[in-house]
């Protein structure tokens, strides 16, 4: 296959997927299904403003047929000609036409399928180390967590904690009271992620390597015999995914009688598992190693890590008897991962360029159907300097997936270690996280309903400001907040591209002075270390919970916060999503969907679907941004009452925000209040 394309061309990230492209009117998606594609491409590429192409290459995997898209190929003149030789065989070819980006990744993910909702510890903050030492180890991190006042809601234990690197076990004398340290953990709403890895240890006495080698599970050589690799273990074979029995087998192995030493709190880390190979061609499988059904590895390389993943999702869903949402963090993935749970970036570095990386790495993933994800905060390997990690920090509580990772050889950099002013500012990233989970709540339940990421590129919402297209240093978390994480040493102003609608000018409030900013495009805000520029959009109503907790499952009946930000109309609109956070009740109705809206001097809260949740939290202030006019009045009316509650408010003139103090509305009923 041959193109010729005329356009301009955002490279976003490796992703084996296909092609999006998009211009001002219209997008389109091309994805290629195929197990391995060269890449060839020489040339210039003419730019022509208005169009912008996403270009995903997983495996090498991609294409083009800019011809489809009006007025984008030149006959004449520069071109970039692009060449794809298929090393495995036939392609498998999907055309989504859109015709908007956001119909592009709606038609991607009826295809593939979507993420989820998590948990909601899932989406709170994680601290993950190779590796925590011992159960005393684990003991004092989360005691100093509490003891800095610093949220936490998981704890991770890489390789070290098992039994000589056999997984499905415990270091026996490290770890030799599992449950005790659960417990401990539990008690506080905190949960635990063990790593469970694919390369099996070649020991005699281990009975997951026995099973695999009776059975004739693992992946065979050419000779037909079983292949033998190098990875964490030392001597190790694979067990191939491929075969069904072998998917039931480790799927059975998270059972509570054969995961000795785990609890209902315990979730699972599939890492290394593209295969990881040490001494394999590109340190992976290598491609002519035989697969159930004769499938040579090169045909199947994409996928193994997928059906990893899948058996272990399976096996978590039987372990919890399908009513408990499992959560799974995979290296390795494939169109389709993301049904079962988060990816993140791989193994970073403690560097500003990969901390400013990280965002359309993130950015890519979200719009390839990957909505779960981000990067080790901090930076996996090496040692970051203080400003660094704090800015890491505030970047991570504003992408999806949020956990903090370090090398065994880097220093310890819990940040309960750190002096006073760096554990504030790092306290208050947390705690920024903590305070919009209800919101990034609600983006994870309209993802499985829609497709739609959470993080998104500016050009999602405003698909026809081309100005957006080539933006990778600010995002959107849905459609209301304008991230512009801090991603430079030393400094002190960034600048922020304030994308605006073409109909009516979009007001933008600072999240923490409500200064206001409108207009498209660049503005330079000053920056301390304490700040990061989030702005929330005019228009918009945005949940939040403001009390402190050690952990996620502690505010689940905490009292919301709502923050309306008046567009130039007087108007505002927001969702809210609820349910009980882990369990499965709400595919059987179990759940409370809401809009929230002000308009002419009304705030009401009304059900969305016929969904009902007994939720004991209740709303416990609202803050009114760009309003006016002070109101004479406030009165509150509640779904079933004939009283009208007046209520007490402050207003401050000079910033037009008003605040009203205990309104007391319950979210298990429709309610409304009314200015006057």
């Amino acid at each position: 296959m041959e193109t010729h394309t005329a356009c301009t061309i955002l490279m976003f990230s490796s992703m084996n997927f296909g092609v999006l492209w998009h211009y001002t009117e219209r997008s389109h998606l091309l994805w290629l299904k195929e197990k391995k594609v060269l890449l060839v491409y020489t040339g210039k590429m003419r730019q022509k403003l208005g169009l912008m192409c996403v270009i995903f290459l997983v495996g090498g995997v991609v294409s083009s047929l800019m011809k489809l898209v009006s007025g984008c190929a030149s006959e004449h003149g520069p071109h970039k000609e692009v060449h794809f030789i298929s090393e495995s065989g036939l392609m498998d070819v999907f055309f989504l036409l859109g015709p908007g980006p956001k119909d592009v990744l709606q038609q991607y993910t009826g295809l593939t399928g979507v993420t989820p909702l998590p948990q909601m510890f899932a989406i709170a903050y994680h601290q993950c180390r190779w590796n925590y030492n011992d159960q005393e180890d684990v003991q004092f991190v989360h005691e100093n967590f509490d003891k800095e006042d610093m949220p936490l809601d998981v704890i991770w234990l890489d390789i070290e904690h098992t039994d000589n690197k056999k997984y499905f076990t415990w270091d026996p004398i490290k770890f030799s009271d599992s449950l005790g340290m659960m417990k401990n953990l539990s008690d506080k709403g905190r949960k635990l992620v063990t790593i469970v890895d694919p390369h099996i240890k070649r020991d005699s006495n281990y009975f997951i390597h026995k099973d695999c080698e009776a059975n004739g599970f693992y992946i065979k050589d050419t000779n037909g015999k079983d292949f033998e690799g190098w990875c964490w273990p030392g001597s190790s074979s694979y067990p191939d995914f491929f075969n069904p029995a072998v998917r039931e087998y480790w799927k059975k192995q998270y059972a509570f009688d054969k995961y000795h030493g785990t609890t209902k709190d315990v979730y699972i880390w599939n890492d290394m598992n593209e295969p990881s190979v040490f001494n394999g061609p590109e340190v992976t499988m290598h491609k002519d190693k035989l697969h159930h059904g004769g499938w040579e590895h090169r045909d199947v390389h994409n996928i193994y890590g997928m059906l990893v993943v899948d058996s272990t999702f399976q096996g978590l869903m039987a372990r919890g008897e399908n009513k408990l949402r499992p959560f799974i963090l995979s290296r390795s993935f494939f169109a389709g991962s993301q049904r079962y749970g988060a990816i993140w970036t791989g193994d970073n570095g403690a560097e500003w360029g990969h901390l400013q990386v990280s965002i359309p790495m993130v950015l890519s993933l979200s719009i390839a159907g990957m909505a779960f994800t981000g990067g080790d905060v901090g930076g996996f390997f090496k040692n970051p300097e203080t400003d660094l990690l704090i800015r890491w920090y505030q970047a991570g509580a504003y992408q999806p997936f949020f956990r903090a990772h370090a090398h065994e050889q880097t220093r310890r950099r819990e940040p309960y270690l750190y002096d006073e002013t760096t554990k504030d500012i790092i306290r208050q990233a947390i705690r920024q996280r903590y305070a919009l989970l209800p919101y990034w709540y609600t983006l994870f339940y309209e993802n499985e309903k829609t497709g739609i990421p959470p993080m998104r590129p500016l050009w999602l919402e405003y698909p026809k400001d081309s100005d957006t297209f080539a933006l990778d240093d600010v995002y959107l978390l849905g459609d209301s907040l304008l991230v512009r994480p801090v991603t430079e040493s030393k400094a002190t102003s960034v600048k922020v591209y304030f994308p605006s609608d073409e109909s009516a000018m979009t007001i933008w409030y600072d999240v923490e002075t409500y200064e206001t900013f409108t207009g498209r495009g660049y503005k330079s805000i000053e920056v301390d270390m304490y700040k990061i520029p989030v702005f929330q959009r005019g228009g918009s109503i945005i949940p939040k919970k403001l009390r402190p907790r050690r952990s996620s499952v502690l505010m689940q009946h905490d009292p919301y916060t709502l923050v309306v930000a008046l567009d130039e109309e007087g108007k505002a609109s927001g969702k809210l999503y609820i349910d009980d956070g882990e369990s499965f009740d709400y595919r059987e109705g179990k759940y409370v969907y809401g809009h929230l809206d002000y308009q002419r001097g009304k705030l009401s809260f009304r059900f969305l679907d016929a969904g009902r949740y007994s939720d004991a939290s209740w709303v416990e202030r609202i803050i009114v941004a760009g309003l006016r006019l002070k109101p004479h009045k406030i009165f509150a009316q509640i779904q079933g009452t004939k009283d009208h509650v007046e209520l007490d408010f402050k207003y401050e003139a000079k910033m037009h925000i008003l605040t009203i103090r205990k309104p007391k509305l319950p979210m298990n009923y429709e309610w409304h209040l009314q200015f006057y």
